[in-house]
């Protein structure tokens, strides 16, 4: 039985019976965690990054076929169009020596310069508004009017992402449901959109309640929650509902690589670091040995690097290599119990209704 601090104006709008949201993962999503969080009354969420528009009307349907509850999808917006200009083929082959010694170790030939590096926006946005979830969520922007029209005429709630008070002001302005405040606590990727990620580094604590105070919609607080006296503390800030990610990640239901899941339960998971090695844009997760080879080596920006990267991590993960794959991790990373989702969600409620008495 839970207090009643589980229900507020945003876990009724939602259609949730808990005040809990599981954070998208780009690549780590899986139909299994989604439907397991829905089913257990939060709100669970799939990470859209990658996925083509037949594979994300497959995604919708898998997770229905599990859970008739309320779910939502994930979409980075394009930041600007400097990310779909194609480097030539001597700026190409330049970024691809820098990362050759890797694809060598892991006996990949080295990659040949695509015709593209990211899945068509405007293709993913059709087919997830068709796909018709509760909720659409966005990060690394605010979603255009024409877009959030677009979401109102299918019934489907919009959540914008926010990583200071300005960028909370923006999304609240251009007419979102609800704000996700997301401290640098964060695992993944800092989805900063006004100023760079590095000028944009506020921690949940403080971000949390002077978002509360600067928006009129119901926030989602994000960033070092990882268990019931987090979702506690968050509530207590003003935020309507906390994000959970890495303690969720680190479930079986989750898609994580084994490596990285492994990670996750180690001692390195106390010292996560930010790097840019990975994706061209910053990111939280645990040091290894490519994220420090290339700490001081200029590498291709975003969409490339990530591209790049991909490649050998998809292969370092089937060798179940963990110096060459991200290891997204978020600072809480230690506070993780449970390797199952419900019986991480049971113990939330468990605490919180203590916490909270």
């Amino acid at each position: 039985m839970t207090g009643t601090w589980a229900k507020n104006t945003l876990t009724e709008m939602l259609g949730i019976d808990l005040p809990i949201v599981l954070g998208p993962f780009g690549g780590a999503s899986s139909v299994e965690l989604v439907s397991s969080v829905s089913n257990a009354g939060g709100l669970g969420s799939y990470g859209l990054y990658g996925l083509t528009a037949k594979r994300i009307t497959a995604v919708a349907a898998e997770i229905r076929a599990l859970t008739d509850r309320p779910f939502a999808l994930n979409l980075w917006l394009p930041m600007d169009e400097a990310q779909n200009q194609l480097p030539g083929q001597a700026e190409f082959d330049a970024y691809v020596q820098t990362l050759a010694p890797y694809f060598d170790e892991l006996d990949l030939p080295l990659p040949e310069r695509p015709d593209s590096y990211l899945v068509s926006f405007a293709e993913q946005i059709d087919a997830a508004i068709a796909a018709k979830p509760k909720v659409l969520s966005f990060v690394y922007g605010v979603p255009s009017a024409e877009l959030l029209e677009r979401c109102r005429e299918a019934g489907i709630l919009v959540i914008g992402t926010a990583t200071t008070v300005d960028e909370a002001v923006a999304l609240d302005a251009a007419g979102v449901d609800a704000v996700v405040a997301t401290g640098f606590e964060a695992a993944g990727h800092r989805v900063a959109f006004l100023r760079a990620a590095e000028e944009s580094l506020v921690g949940t604590i403080s971000l949390v309640p002077r978002v509360v105070d600067a928006v009129r919609v119901p926030v989602i607080a994000a960033g070092g929650v990882a268990d019931g006296r987090g979702v506690a503390a968050v509530l207590a800030l003003g935020a309507s509902a906390a994000q959970i990610g890495t303690a969720f990640l680190a479930c079986d239901e989750s898609a994580a690589n084994p490596p990285h899941r492994a990670e996750l339960w180690s001692a390195h998971a106390a010292e996560t670091v930010l790097t840019r090695a990975f994706s061209g844009r910053l990111a939280r997760g645990i040091p290894n040995r490519m994220s420090r080879e290339l700490a001081n080596v200029r590498h291709a920006p975003f969409p490339v690097q990530n591209w790049l990267t991909g490649q050998i991590k998809r292969a370092a993960a089937a060798q179940a290599n963990p110096d060459l794959t991200s290891l997204w991790a978020g600072q809480s990373a230690p506070l993780i119990h449970h390797t199952n989702s419900d019986d991480l969600i049971t113990a939330i409620v468990r605490d919180v209704d203590a916490v909270l008495r």
